[in-house]
């Protein structure tokens, strides 16, 4: 050990050969208040970060792909096409909308919900694990199967958005075709009309023509007007002074709601409820409730006019996810049976896959859009679909960290403070050491190592009580308003890394603190030094 190191022991403590003076003491406790600040808010908004990322993962894919198209029926061949992508692990297709939910006389509104594939789900979502209560056994019923197009929708393929449809439609009649003459030939648009106006003339020039005429004009018969018109007695039963029954009750044979029966109700297929919505709606585990198409009156389809579809389902597992905006509206049920509120057959919303390395995410979706360049398929990864979140903490991590940093400098500049006193106060025997031979690089580390020595000290300090801060926050495990920050306790990841990188950055600060007054005392002359004396 030199001399430098020896000196600058000797210096830290106080003329009572105090183990440290005064100064010194207070520049260590600024070095470890702010080192213990800026790593407990370094844990705590790293915790933010993970905690977010758990819970969006824990519901959500690592890849979706999307198209852009009414239907999705060709989502077989896609999801092969995302199985041979390097790092894929598994993939499921998905169907996901907005849905209303009522369970006796409560009603949940905006409710998304998700149909998935039980067989497939657990291997890319971890669903599962979030599970506080039930199972999903009985999720699909034993005789389920994708649902079948209405009548007169297209059973084909999708369609492009261009319009352009699939080789299977070729040699199928359109309903948009061209009338078809007598002779077999079609008829263009405007003959079809002339013909038709031709055939009404007829029809008014000779009112004593027969049947067939009227009939060829495209004019409804005297007998098809008779069977329109009501026949028999329309007066009420009871005469029109009578009242009708408050309540509508249907009779027992009439009456299809399963709820009613518990029999029917455990052959309903199963749903699955976040704990939140289930606490909306006081609904528990095997309980029945109802799911409501988000149709509002009547909606016109292929099919024509259609009410909108409500089917009962039967509660077989809770989950809690521990993200309240998902606990509060995601709703899971089979795919076959979300697949039958629409009338689109065997489609779904899109397919979701999960890799192997969720850092890779990114880098997995562009090798997908290479493989579906189309123009018809869209591809996102995790971190885009939550991209306003994840900027937003990132951001909040950062500017935090600078200003907390702050309280690091404010310490350096204590640092700073305390040697220049030093070396004011040993301005006699810097001159002494000059002159028996000291070099003034000798003198300069004296106070460097003075000044590392302090932010050594405090930085061990500081981590330590940073260490013991979040700890002790990870075991009261201190609330927070769930409807607020969407969690429900304070998060705390202690990082290693992130507590090293804060120790580097306040020894550093402490020595770049140190030069100035190195420096002065290293330039020092010894007759500026015994001049006073």
């Amino acid at each position: 050990m030199g001399y430098s190191v020896q000196i600058a022991l000797r210096y830290l403590g106080s003329k009572q050969r105090a183990f440290v003076s005064v100064g010194t003491a207070i520049a260590m406790l600024g070095v470890a208040l702010g080192v213990a600040a800026l790593s407990i808010v370094m844990s705590v908004t790293g915790g933010f970060h993970d905690q977010f990322r758990e819970k969006v993962l824990g519901v959500n894919a690592h890849v979706i792909v999307l198209k852009y198209a009414v239907h999705f029926r060709d989502y077989r061949d896609v999801m092969k096409t995302v199985m041979s992508v390097p790092g894929v692990v598994a993939v499921e297709p998905f169907v996901i909308n907005p849905m209303m939910i009522t369970h006796g006389d409560r009603t949940a509104t905006g409710v998304l919900l998700k149909g998935v594939d039980p067989t497939m789900m657990p291997r890319v979502l971890d669903l599962p694990r979030h599970i506080v209560e039930g199972s999903l056994d009985g999720m699909r019923k034993a005789d389920a199967k994708p649902p079948e197009p209405p009548p007169g929708n297209d059973p084909s393929p999708d369609s492009d958005i261009d319009g352009a449809t699939d080789e299977h439609d070729a040699g199928k009649p359109r309903a948009d075709s061209a009338p078809i003459s007598p002779d077999g030939g079609k008829l263009s648009v405007l003959e079809a009309i002339e013909q038709r106006i031709a055939h009404n003339e007829e029809a008014r020039a000779h009112p004593d023509a027969g049947v067939d005429t009227i009939l060829d004009a495209g004019a409804p018969t005297a007998s098809s007007h008779a069977a329109l018109l009501p026949a028999g007695n329309i007066t009420p039963q009871g005469g029109f002074a009578s009242t009708l029954p408050e309540d509508d009750v249907l009779p027992a044979g009439l009456d299809s709601n399963p709820c009613k029966s518990p029999e029917q109700v455990k052959s309903l297929p199963g749903v699955v409820i976040g704990r939140t919505l289930a606490k909306r709606l006081a609904v528990g585990f095997g309980d029945c409730l109802q799911i409501t198409s988000p149709q509002i009156g009547m909606a016109f389809g292929a099919s024509g006019a259609r009410p909108p579809i409500a089917k009962q389902f039967r509660v077989i597992a809770i989950f809690e996810a521990g993200f309240d905006q998902y606990d509060s509206k995601l709703v899971y049920i089979d795919l076959y049976e979300a697949q039958a509120f629409y009338e689109q057959g065997d489609s779904v919303t899109g397919v979701e896959a999960k890799v192997s390395d969720i850092e890779q995410a990114a880098s997995v979706a562009k090798e997908v859009d290479k493989l579906l360049s189309s123009g018809v398929y869209h591809t996102t990864d995790w971190r885009e679909l939550n991209h306003a979140l994840f900027t937003a903490l990132a951001v909040q991590q950062i500017f935090m960290s600078i200003v907390l940093a702050l309280i690091i400098v404010v310490a350096a500049f204590t640092v700073i403070a305390t040697l220049i006193m030093v070396v004011l106060d040993k301005k006699t025997e810097i001159a002494l050491l000059k002159a028996i031979g000291a070099s003034d690089d000798a003198i300069l580390r004296i106070f460097v190592y003075q000044g590392g020595i302090i932010g050594v000290v405090g930085t061990v300090l500081g981590l330590l009580l940073g260490w013991g801060g979040c700890k002790a926050l990870a075991a009261y495990g201190f609330p927070l308003d769930p409807k607020v920050y969407f969690i429900s306790k304070l998060p705390v990841n202690i990082r290693p890394n992130e507590f090293l990188l804060t120790g580097a950055i306040a020894i550093l600060i402490c020595l770049v603190a140190t030069i100035f007054p190195a420096l002065y005392a290293a330039r020092l002359r010894p007759s500026d030094g015994l001049r006073a004396e």
